[in-house]
């Protein structure tokens, strides 16, 4: 043996049990089952759950069974692969109906899954909703209770009003020829 092969336990590098390196993933492990994606199958499910609630399939079901009996009835006695009381049509039928009702299941389950994620998203944006209502409602209390204290059109008019009655409530008092009217004479020259 050559020292190279040697590890500091004494033994081979071949007997040794194999190492695994942690900088790369494990090689996939074989299993049983056979590994399928749960969404490509959901999503089969639902395209025959919608194929089989269609009027297409009604028909195409119908003509098929027509067919079967058809033929099982008229064809010569060699070719009928069906007697009578249609057993085989009977266990085809009833083949299709325990395949499509789990599929018409799983594909309502999907439907349900999607309807409570809608929901879900419906009741987080109604939330939003109401608290940006309640925001804005809030906002616009705060503006009429700071537009209590501003000066509105209508207060200016009555105030200019009362000033206009209390001039002309001034000029009673004071006849045409005193001395405001002489100042007043003299102003508009100046201009």
């Amino acid at each position: 043996m050559a020292p190279a092969e040697r590890e500091r336990d004494g033994r081979p590098e071949a007997a040794r049990a194999p190492r695994f390196r942690l900088d790369l993933p494990r090689p996939p492990r074989r299993k049983l089952l056979p590994d399928y994606d749960p969404e490509a199958f959901g999503r089969l499910s639902e395209r025959i759950a919608r194929f089989l609630g269609t009027g297409r399939f009604i028909v195409w079901m119908t003509v098929i069974i027509i067919a079967w009996v058809v033929w099982n009835v008229s064809a010569p006695g060699n070719l009928r692969f069906d007697q009578y009381p249609f057993i085989f049509l009977t266990l085809m039928l009833s083949l299709q109906a325990s395949y499509a009702a789990p599929l018409i299941l799983l594909a309502q389950n999907r439907q349900d899954d999607r309807d409570k994620v809608n929901l879900e998203q419906d009741r987080k944006q109604n939330e939003r909703s109401i608290a940006d209502t309640e925001y804005l409602s809030r906002e616009v209390a705060a503006l009429r209770m700071g537009l209590g204290e501003v000066a509105t059109r209508d207060w200016i008019r009555s105030e200019l009003h009362d000033l206009l009655k209390e001039l002309e409530d001034h000029r009673v008092t004071f006849p045409a020829g005193s001395s405001s009217d002489a100042a007043h004479r003299r102003d508009v020259d100046d201009r």
